[in-house]
């Protein structure tokens, strides 16, 4: 394996560590790309995903903090609807267990009068990820995998024997896999074009005490709204709150950071007024136009995943698993993620960014207005 940086220096190490079920396009999305019938399948794989990512945990003893239940929780009426919509599919036709939790029930765990409600998914939950990418990384060597740090590929030369080059040397192998999302660029172009790299941000305030921790989420879930440009947070180990979001789509980092996360976090819990953020940071993660996951071959012997659109904790691992099964023989599974259809980014390399950020000014003015 070959890392650019450290392992867990990119989005693995870096995310919000959110692990839910389903794909960063919804399920909406994905039934209208591949139809009802692949995207149950695909959901269901993703269901496996989040059971091999517990499994795993268990497996090899990695201390990351795990903690079951995930709420997905709407502002606005409009967002409402959709919501309680969408508990009563996953019932029906994904025969998938969350529940509505009306205003009054999601107080009772949440301290917090902005939502309306909540899609509570007792299945999903949240982890510690930079620990969860090192346990990871432990596993792999202690199987004999052989990890190369500092090691950035500037080329792959493709053939028989797949070629990876770095500064210093170079790797020939039976099958290579590209795995770096939004951090893979001018390896292979036609990947390139169908990512776009996206900044995210987090805050972790002060050690708030373990009571006052609690009290904000009493049950310890994670939870995400429904705007475009969402907030997400969770509470830690050592009883901060980390709370992200602050999306940057021009690849520039937000101007006073901390200030921003914090008026933020405020306005979800008015009761922090009189506490800080100590810590901040970012990263990117890589969108797909169609924020469906982006898994498949370029080669019949190179591999890729990307797109994984903000749902890389349980989709990264259920990637790394589907392109084992091919290399074995076995591609069904990942061959059905080639029935969707992914375009370029418009506007090219010089409008494409802009383009973006005019499409996101968009639906966060429909976030904010209806």
């Amino acid at each position: 394996m070959l890392e650019a940086e450290r392992i867990g220096w990119g989005a693995s190490g870096r995310n919000g560590g959110q692990a839910i079920a389903g794909f960063g396009c919804g399920e909406a999305k994905l039934e209208a790309l591949v139809g009802f019938e692949d995207a149950r399948r695909m959901f269901d794989l993703s269901r496996e995903g989040l059971h091999w990512l517990r499994e795993r945990i268990r497996k090899h003893d990695i201390a990351c903090d795990w903690r079951d239940g995930h709420a997905t929780v709407p502002i606005k009426p409009r967002q409402q609807r959709e919501t309680q919509a969408a508990v009563e599919d996953f019932a029906t036709r994904y025969d998938y267990p969350v529940q509505w939790w009306d205003r009054e029930k999601l107080r009772d765990q949440l301290a917090s009068d902005r939502y309306l409600g909540a899609l509570y998914d007792p299945n999903s939950g949240h982890l510690h990820p930079l620990e969860y990418a090192l346990g990871l990384a432990r596993a792999a060597m202690a199987a004999g995998a052989v990890i190369f740090e500092h090691s950035r590929v500037t080329q792959l030369v493709r053939g028989d024997k797949p070629v990876f080059r770095t500064a210093v040397g170079e790797v020939r192998c039976d099958f290579a896999i590209l795995a770096g999302n939004a951090l893979v660029q001018g390896i292979a172009p036609e990947l390139d074009t169908k990512i776009m790299p996206v900044g995210t941000y987090i805050g972790a305030t002060v050690p708030l005490g373990e009571a006052r921790a609690n009290a904000l989420i009493r049950n310890d879930m994670a939870v995400a709204d429904t705007n475009w440009a969402l907030d997400y947070f969770r509470r830690s180990r050592d009883h901060r709150l980390l709370f992200g979001g602050r999306a940057s789509y021009s690849t520039l980092p937000p101007p006073n950071l901390r200030g921003t996360m914090t008026r933020r976090m405020r306005r979800v819990f008015p009761q922090l007024a009189d506490v800080q953020i100590e810590y901040v940071w970012g990263g990117y993660i890589d969108i797909s136009l169609n924020r469906a996951p982006h898994f498949g071959r370029l080669t019949p012997n190179v591999y890729f995943a990307q797109g994984f659109s903000g749902h890389g904790v349980i989709a990264t691992g259920l990637a790394g698993k589907l392109m084992s099964e091919a290399i074995r023989g076995q591609s069904e599974r990942l061959d059905l993620f080639a029935k969707i259809q992914h375009h370029p980014f418009p506007g090219g390399r010089a409008l494409r960014t802009p383009m973006l950020v005019a499409a996101m000014a968009w639906y966060k003015l429909r976030d904010a207005l209806w």
